[in-house]
């Protein structure tokens, strides 16, 4: 049977409050009688299932690319590197954010970059800290890495809740609260204000484009992998088509100046549409006619192909890069086996957006409070 949307959206939104208040079953019913299949039931177990693809959307069931048997969740994802991997949290009016802080074995309280990772739905830090490598480069290059953590009480699915408008605003709910942790690992350790970065996967990449715009006077630059520009959805049903198809940003949403961006797309991504990676860029129009187009196409050795598009200014800055991976599906390019989500035969998108990082800094400091 194939999966119709528009039939089949009021069960399809009937199940997602079930599933959110933890009653897994009773939103199996509703979809059974709704789609005239049969499913298993849905838990908090992570399966590979033969449900339509709509169906596996809604509830961030899409199966992780992975080679091989799946590995369980790491405490520690970067066992004798000497670095350390710290619990933390942080609160506010919204409520609380815990997170996992990455600290280099080379930090000694001197001046270093900061980078936030969001990570994906059904994805924990420590899962996401596996599969990006991030806290590997991080020991490298003696960065400061947090990763904060969407609780099931937030979202069934763990996803961040970027199609709500409550979401997507600066000093409101979720974004307010990424952005209090961003401020207390600044406040707890000696982290350069001009080098903080956010970057995120799927809904993590929808979050942090939500936080690029909304704190564009604390993040220099923002990595998205897989996302949606800020403010493509309003609600559940608007999240799903912009998923599918793909939306704009609604007026208001949009920064008022390029903050330099980053985006990984794979061209064969069945969850999230590629053609987001094209609006994320999008946003930016009209304030992108004065920018350089350069465009390669370069093989992996032994992986995939991609597209590679920069724009550049006149003082010969790159302040966009789109990255299409061809033959990639919803997945973190180059990324571990050991976590979820990853495919290892693109373009290493860690070291990429790390690269991509590195040579942007804020010339205006003056970071506001949430």
């Amino acid at each position: 049977m194939r999966f119709r949307p528009d039939s089949s959206k009021p069960a399809i939104l009937q199940a997602a409050r079930l599933v959110t208040a933890g009653r897994p079953g009773e939103a199996t019913t509703v979809l059974q009688r709704s789609l005239g299949i049969g499913l298993p039931e849905i838990t908090t177990e992570r399966r590979s299932w033969n449900l339509p693809d709509g169906v596996r959307v809604w509830f961030g069931r899409v199966t992780p690319i992975m080679r091989g048997k799946p590995a369980p969740p790491v405490p520690e994802p970067e066992p004798g590197s000497g670095g350390r991997f710290l619990s933390r949290s942080y609160r506010n009016a919204a409520g609380t954010l815990g997170y996992r802080l990455y600290v280099p074995s080379g930090y000694n309280g001197e001046s270093v970059p900061l980078v936030v990772m969001l990570h994906g739905c059904k994805q924990s830090p420590e899962d996401f800290a596996a599969g990006t490598r991030m806290n590997a480069h991080a020991e490298e290059m003696t960065w400061l890495v947090a990763y904060p953590e969407q609780s099931v009480t937030a979202n069934g699915s763990r996803c961040w809740n970027w199609f709500r408008p409550q979401d997507q605003r600066r000093g409101l709910g979720e974004p307010s609260l990424i952005a209090g942790v961003t401020q207390q690992v600044m406040d707890d350790h000696a982290v350069d204000p001009a080098r903080v970065y956010v970057a995120g996967l799927s809904a993590g990449g929808a979050a942090a484009a939500i936080m690029g715009s909304a704190y564009a006077d604390l993040y220099a630059a923002v990595g998205i992998h897989s996302g949606l520009a800020p403010g493509a959805a309003q609600d559940i049903p608007s999240a799903f088509a912009a998923m599918r198809r793909g939306a704009r940003i609604r007026e208001g949403i949009g920064g008022k100046s390029i903050v330099p961006t980053i985006v990984f797309h794979g061209d064969q991504d069945r969850t999230v549409s590629p053609q987001n990676a094209e609006l994320i860029l999008a946003q930016f129009v009209p304030r992108m006619e004065d920018l350089e187009r350069r465009v390669e196409q370069v093989q992996v050795a032994g992986g995939y192909a991609y597209t590679r598009t920069c724009y550049i200014d006149r003082a010969g800055s790159v302040l966009l890069e789109s990255w299409v991976v061809h033959g990639e599906a919803h997945a973190w390019s180059g990324g571990s086996r050991e976590g979820s989500y990853t495919d290892p035969n693109g373009p290493d998108a860690t070291r990429e957006m790390l690269r991509f990082f590195s040579n942007h800094t804020r010339p205006d400091i003056g970071v506001s409070r949430t």
